[in-house]
């Protein structure tokens, strides 16, 4: 069966992924950083909490949307044989990986940093992401086989008419706000290997794949509502700033949260759908970047930290350096290498190709 390509969703992994490393960059600027297991500045920027605080609570959720989005593409022109097959190769092993060689990395930096006695221990780190996802393509898959083969249904239908509605991506919301209650994270933003993250995260994946499966009216509706759906969200973030010091009730973050991404998938499929060969490249090193972003970031702490600078001049040194050495390890080592290649997701073979619609493994 024959999709479009979707390229504004392809654009928005890759924005969602920079803005990850900008908001990781954040953190070594905040006092309690070591305390979550970041290098820290011994001259915090608090004031970079603010604009944080407002994308923290929907920075990864979309992240787990779009990996949803990504598995509905990939079942196209796959049976489950094969799909398992291609999720174990750009997820899984790029994960075992991550595990042995990449995540005890920025550990090896962090103590090097703070004088603490070198070890080694394989950990998941950042890489915690990959591992939920493909237990959400294991647990779902037998359910979505079920939905492609009755596209004509009567689920389907009455899913085209809820999301037809701009209550409908809210009345989705519901079940995020039901699973904060139940679940009542101490912290909604701490998603990395908690109960919470893994519900939040198993709705959304579930959810994504669905908003894509009910063709277009989900798009129409948020490209029409977006505005809305950001002001709402806007809203929520200002009671949550001035009524709650930023950790307000879990259901109305899951709630704040929702808000933001349907406005931003909105804004997205409004202006970002559409070809070009920066988003080629882009979306091709975005997995990689992702996956290598975390030593290099405290690498880059560790070298320009000590230096005498303002603190601004450090946020802006580390960032640009964190982004800087990602590519270039990207273009020079990761994409050109070819046994590198599908330890960081790549196919195996380094030629000119489109990017696939959208990969799950990639986000």
């Amino acid at each position: 069966m024959k999709t479009a390509r979707r390229h504004d969703i392809d654009w928005l992994r890759v924005i969602t992924i920079a803005l990850l490393l900008i908001y990781h960059i954040a953190i070594i600027f905040q006092p309690w950083a070591m305390f979550v297991g970041f290098i820290r500045s011994e001259q915090p920027l608090e004031g970079l909490w603010t604009p944080m605080s407002m994308l923290n609570v929907w920075r990864i959720p979309i992240l787990f949307f779009v990996s949803g989005m990504g598995l509905f593409f990939a079942m196209r022109k796959r049976n489950w044989k094969q799909l398992i097959g291609e999720r174990a190769r750009r997820i899984l092993l790029p994960l075992l990986f991550g595990i042995v060689a990449i995540a005890p990395l920025h550990m090896f930096i962090f103590q090097k940093f703070y004088k603490l006695p070198l070890g080694y221990y394989p950990h998941m780190g950042h890489l915690w992401f990959l591992g939920n996802i493909f237990v959400y393509v294991l647990l779902f898959l037998p359910i979505f086989y079920v939905l492609k083969h009755r596209e004509a249904g009567r689920f389907k239908q009455v899913l085209n008419r809820i999301m037809s509605n701009p209550a409908g991506p809210l009345f989705i919301s519901l079940f995020f706000m039901l699973e904060a209650i139940l679940v009542k994270p101490q912290i909604y933003s701490l998603y990395a290997e908690t109960w919470h993250g893994f519900f939040l995260g198993a709705l959304a994946f579930f959810f994504g794949y669905l908003f894509v499966y009910s063709g277009q009216h989900f798009w129409d509706t948020v490209k029409k509502w977006r505005w809305g759906y950001l002001a709402l969200g806007l809203v929520l973030y200002a009671v949550r700033y001035l009524e709650f010091d930023l950790e307000a009730p879990g259901y109305l973050m899951a709630l704040e949260s929702n808000c933001w991404i349907f406005g931003v998938f909105g804004l997205g499929y409004r202006y970002l759908n559409k070809p070009s060969e920066l988003l080629r490249y882009l979306s091709q090193a975005a997995y990689p970047v992702y996956i290598i972003h975390m030593f290099v970031m405290y690498l880059g702490g560790l070298l320009i930290l000590p230096l005498k600078m303002h603190p601004v001049l450090q946020f802006v040194g580390i960032t640009l350096f964190t982004f800087a050495v990602c590519y270039l390890l990207y273009e020079f080592l990761i994409r050109r290498i070819w046994f590198l290649r599908p330890l960081f997701g790549l196919k195996g073979k380094l030629k000119e190709q489109t990017p696939t619609k959208v990969l799950a493994s990639e986000s």
